[in-house]
């Protein structure tokens, strides 16, 4: 028997249609049980978040949350994809970056690279870390350039490395409409990383060399890393290279090149972060606003914005780097759905040294995985039409183009990297998120939250020395916590034992566990370790107890009952059995005999380093 299928859904016409103030009734409720009386809006706005930028996520977003029109894949203003077929036709390209002075060893690692997944690559020639010029005929033996699309990083060697590969493609008699990828000329980006001045001379060359015969190569790259890795925000990365392109249209097209023209030779470089939603509205965001660009300029069919994504280094951690396979993985997805024609996954141990090739294979397969099994790139723009994410898209494009015109009115991005202008206004941002940093309102896993003491180190070859920079600074995530277990690290060998905390426990277990558990992970992201598991005392036991563990400190951890009916004792019987600090894990009280508190929200940071100054751990 056929069933006919009836006409429209007649199990969602049996509900009635919810209004968003019922939802807000129901929030009013669970607020009042925890003391707060918030009625309407304000019951709503308790539960929003306020991120970088000034941005705030709230909890629900509904069809009265519009935005622009996004427009169609492929045409003005871009937003949802460069292409009507979204961001790349087939998915994004599995672009592996490579930097090492040894030719041989390097032509190894690009043929495994493009054998095993990879589709294009990224190469760093000259400086401390690249090719050398002269050994990148032999790097890029048996490499087919018709095929595999190559982007150079020379930096300060430009005009050398761009010249070798057009020697190598009329060796190899390669027709020019045949090589495909981009020189990478950066003028602005090299003088954000080095403090050097800006000259466009040797890239505005490049650009009307590539304009007249090579329609597969790109000459420029408008990179914000350089404002990502100083610790910069989505919006401040947007702002900043929008300045960079704008100023590139300037110089190319005061050299000659149509609007056009000039358009074409340039491609985007974007950091992609472990917020998948973040960087998602940021790739958005940062095709709509250059559609916005080429349209002012005369040009709107021409304002489809190439973007390449890179799996951020800020967010790569040195500790229990494993982790860092699960933040590319989300950084990756990020940067597929939305919309880069090209993704950098960095190597889970990037952040350590020189990447094994078991850490490239990794690498590469993220991409493999998500393009192949997940099948992601078979759907153009899947987030569009989130009303969070196109009200997120819409949000951050404002703030970056406030940023964009910031940098505009004091002189271009030339003078404002000059006159310190940029560098202020990130470090400003960076020193905000490293407060959020310390305090733990933004965890670092495996770091500042559920850290491993006893985990056996990664080691790996250590990176050539880089040349000294004067430019923007490189920061990390972790870089606070890192210092404080290095202390521990240092105590460790040298005594051969790390610093250590006694955690008295008041109460059975079902009372002390819950702020035991917070107080051991509190102390470990510092390199303390906690002595065995939490021992329950009272303040007859507690003086022989922590005698026996032969800790200096101690943090007692119970329930606010309890701790107004025994903490006194227990903190008074714990200075006279010697404890040189006693810590409470809890809300800031008035306890007798207790030194200092620990508690959500404390500057975690501040803390475990002055216990280790107290400890004499250098």
């Amino acid at each position: 028997m056929t069933v006919q299928p009836a006409d429209g859904l007649s199990l969602a016409a049996e509900f009635p249609d919810p209004a968003p103030e019922q939802w807000q009734s129901l929030v009013e409720g669970v607020l009042r049980k925890s003391g707060k009386d918030l009625t309407g809006s304000a019951a709503e706005e308790a539960l929003s978040t306020t991120v970088e930028d000034g941005l705030i996520t709230r909890p629900l977003y509904t069809a009265r949350d519009d935005a622009p029109d996004a427009g169609l894949p492929g045409f003005a203003p871009y937003t949802r994809g460069s292409t009507p077929q979204g961001g790349a036709e087939g998915g994004w390209g599995v672009r592996q970056r490579h930097a090492s002075t040894d030719p041989g060893k390097l032509n190894e690692a690009l043929l495994t690279d493009l054998e095993n997944g990879a589709t294009s690559l990224w190469l760093a020639v000259g400086g401390t870390d690249g090719v050398p010029v002269s050994g990148l005929a032999r790097a890029l033996a048996g490499v087919h350039l018709d095929l595999a699309p190559l982007v150079l990083d020379a930096g300060g060697e430009l005009d050398a490395a761009a010249a070798e590969l057009f020697r190598i493609q009329e060796e190899r008699g390669l027709a020019a409409d045949a090589l495909r990828g981009g020189l990478g000329a950066d003028p602005l980006g090299l003088a954000a990383r080095t403090g050097e001045d800006a000259d466009p001379t040797s890239a505005v060359r490049w650009a009307r060399h590539c304009a007249t015969g090579f329609p597969g190569l790109r000459a420029l790259t408008v990179d914000a890393l350089p404002y990502h890795e100083a610790g910069g925000s989505a919006a401040e990365e947007l702002g900043a290279s929008l300045a960079t392109g704008v100023a590139y249209l300037r110089a190319l097209t005061e050299a000659g090149l149509s609007t056009e023209e000039s358009l074409g030779q340039l491609e985007f470089r974007y950091a992609a972060t472990a917020d998948q939603f973040l960087t998602i509205a940021k790739l958005r965001a940062a095709r709509r606003l250059w559609a916005r660009v080429a349209e002012v300029c005369g040009a709107p069919g021409s304002g489809a914005q190439h973007q390449h994504a890179v799996t951020s280094p800020v967010m790569m951690t040195r500790r229990d780097p494993w982790v860092n396979m699960l933040r590319t993985t989300l950084a990756c997805l990020g940067a597929g759905v939305g919309g880069a024609e090209a993704v950098t996954v960095l190597p889970f141990d990037h952040a350590l040294g020189l990447p094994d090739a078991f850490a490239r294979r990794i690498a590469r397969n993220t991409s493999t995985i998500l393009l192949e099994e997940s099948h992601l790139a078979r759907v153009i723009d899947p987030a569009g039409g989130s009303w969070y994410v196109e009200r997120l898209t819409d949000e951050l494009a404002g703030s970056a183009w406030a940023f964009f015109q910031e940098i505009e009115r004091a002189g271009g991005q030339a003078a404002a990297l000059g006159s310190g202008m940029v560098a202020e206004r990130i470090a400003a941002t960076w020193a905000a998120r490293s407060k959020d940093l310390a305090r733990r309102k933004e965890p670092i896993t495996g770091v500042s939250e559920f850290p491993l003491l006893d985990e056996r180190p990664v080691e790996r070859a250590p990176l050539p020395r880089p040349a000294a920079r004067g430019g923007l600074p490189v920061v990390r995530r972790d870089e606070a916590f890192e210092a404080l277990r290095a202390r521990s690290d240092a105590r460790l060998a040298g005594s051969g034992s790390r610093p250590t905390v006694f955690l008295a426990a008041l109460g059975p277990a079902s009372v002390h566990t819950a702020r035991a558990s917070f107080a051991a992970n509190l102390f470990r992201a510092g390199g303390i370790e906690p002595v065995h598991e939490p021992v329950q005392v009272d303040a007859a036991t507690v003086a022989e107890a922590f005698a026996a563990s032969g800790s200096e400190v101690a943090c007692l951890c119970s329930s606010d009952a309890l701790y107004a009916e025994q903490a006194e004792e227990v903190a008074r019987a714990l200075v006279g059995a010697g404890a040189r600090r006693v810590y409470l894990a809890g809300r800031p009280g008035t306890y007798r005999g207790v030194d200092e508190y620990v508690h959500v929200g404390c500057d975690v940071v501040a803390v475990l380093s002055s216990l280790l100054d107290r400890m004499g751990v250098a």
